[in-house]
């Protein structure tokens, strides 16, 4: 999966500022270290947008198609765990045959793992990993494959070691506040079941948005419109519902008919609000296909739509823009739904609009 073919995996940032002129000299200067001097520590380092052993960064390949494309490369050398397993239970039998001793002493098996390390480690081949960011200078974004917590802190790490300030990463605060001005620590719960009470209720504001964004999937027309354009959306499983406090905390659905099955309707009346699924964007017989996750805006295994042939700079740039447009429809219809939380009274009388879905979907199937 990479931004030049296939789906993609990726966080979206939010740029604050213009990146200096000299950006590419600033993430030339931490460049990756030669593997030569790889030992038993792993090393890291940016290269270019080419391959992970690009190392020279220059203005050619840093960017392209007019975008800055660039890597944060990690190598490192591991042992696989069945050789070391096996390397160190043999030396240990041989050692207790040749002391006539029925067991090791936890220092002496630690002693000949370390020995065994020490010996095999230098010669592992290494092992590269890499995360690519794409930048946008026109729409102030970047979208970056970093998906997991520990892949977010190095890429943020590194990005404001080389380029001097941070980047924001699109999450539901960050988006609310960029978009819409708006202050979601000031919301209070909202409870989506007449079964539980506001003041119990799961109050994450991306579930919340995911749960109603399935909500209008269902109910208004089967999606929304933004700009003119009329966006259709479609929620599948598998489905990951989530609530905060006692009991069951995550319920997941993956066989099946999930979205009118018995343990979603039920997942729904305790007061869960989804937390993942299988999100389709269709807008002109253009398909988004996508599993979202709410809580981090984590997009994964984005699949955009068909591309006719062409040649790579142009199917990259028609890439990048139709992740663009998947972007807008996204954020557009996270802005949508600020706003509708934002107002007390049109909040309340959307909440009963859901609660009456949950209902109905209880009492249907």
């Amino acid at each position: 999966m990479s931004f030049e073919s296939g789906s993609v995996s990726c966080r979206m940032f939010f740029v604050p500022r213009a990146l200096p002129d000299d950006a590419v000299e600033r993430f030339a200067s931490q460049c990756a270290p030669a593997l030569e001097s790889l030992k038993d520590v792993p090393i890291q380092g940016w290269v270019g947008g080419r391959h992970l052993l690009d190392r020279m960064i220059q203005e050619d390949n840093a960017y392209y198609g007019g975008y800055l494309r660039l890597s944060l490369m990690q190598a490192e050398r591991k042992i696989p765990p069945a050789l070391l397993k096996a390397e160190q239970t043999m030396e240990e039998l041989a050692q207790m045959q040749a002391t006539g001793s029925p067991a090791l002493s936890r220092k002496v098996r630690a002693e000949i793992k370390q020995s065994i390390v020490d010996r095999l480690l230098p010669n592992m081949p290494p092992q590269l990993k890499g995360i690519q960011f794409v930048y946008d200078h026109t729409e102030q974004i970047i979208y970056a494959d970093c998906v997991s917590e520990k892949q977010l802190d190095a890429f943020q790490i590194h990005f404001a070691r080389a380029i001097g300030f941070a980047l924001q990463p699109a999450m539901p605060d960050s988006a609310a506040m960029r978009l819409c001005n708006e202050d979601i620590q000031d919301w209070p719960p909202s409870s989506f079941t007449p079964d539980v009470d506001d003041s119990d209720a799961s109050s994450h504001p991306g579930e919340e948005f995911l749960t109603w964004l399935w909500f209008v999937a269902e109910q208004e027309r089967g999606g929304f419109d933004l700009d003119g354009q009329a966006v259709a959306v479609m929620i599948e499983g598998p489905l990951m519902f989530c609530m905060e406090g006692d009991g069951a905390h995550v319920t997941v659905l993956r066989k099946g008919s999930p979205l009118v099955s018995a343990e979603a309707k039920t997942s729904l009346m305790s007061g869960k609000k989804l937390s993942q699924a299988k999100l389709t964007l269709t807008v002109n017989d253009q398909a988004w296909v996508c599993t979202f996750d709410a809580r981090e805006f984590v997009v994964r295994g984005l699949k955009l739509p068909d591309i006719e042939r062409m040649d790579p700079i142009s199917r990259f740039q028609e890439r990048i823009r139709l992740m663009n447009e998947f972007r807008r429809f996204l954020l557009g219809a996270y802005t949508m739904f600020v706003k509708r939380r934002a107002d007390a009274s049109q909040w309340s009388n959307e909440v009963a609009r859901i609660r009456q879905w949950v209902q109905d979907r209880r009492a249907a199937h």
